[in-house]
């Protein structure tokens, strides 16, 4: 993912996270930004992400955020 797409999906889940959350998932997402720019990132990196995530984020977005997600990694393996 480039570096205009990395704001955008970080846009897009910190719309979607609990009040007071923000600042965590923001870390959480700047370190696999990191990675995936260093070429590190793994599919195990994926695996940890979602279990993170899903605590911080609003119930009533969790589908739409494991839906993208979802796509995401699925995008990932492909490149």
């Amino acid at each position: 993912m480039d570096k205009q797409g990395q704001e955008r999906f970080l846009s897009f889940i910190l719309q979607r996270v609990q009040e007071g959350k923000e600042e965590e998932a923001k870390a959480i997402l700047m370190e696999n930004f990191r990675k995936q720019n260093e070429g590190t990132f793994s599919q195990s990196d994926i695996a940890e992400f979602i279990p993170k995530m899903i605590t911080l984020i609003k119930p009533e977005k969790l589908e739409e955020i494991q839906a993208i997600v979802k796509q995401f990694s699925g995008n990932f393996g492909s490149k």
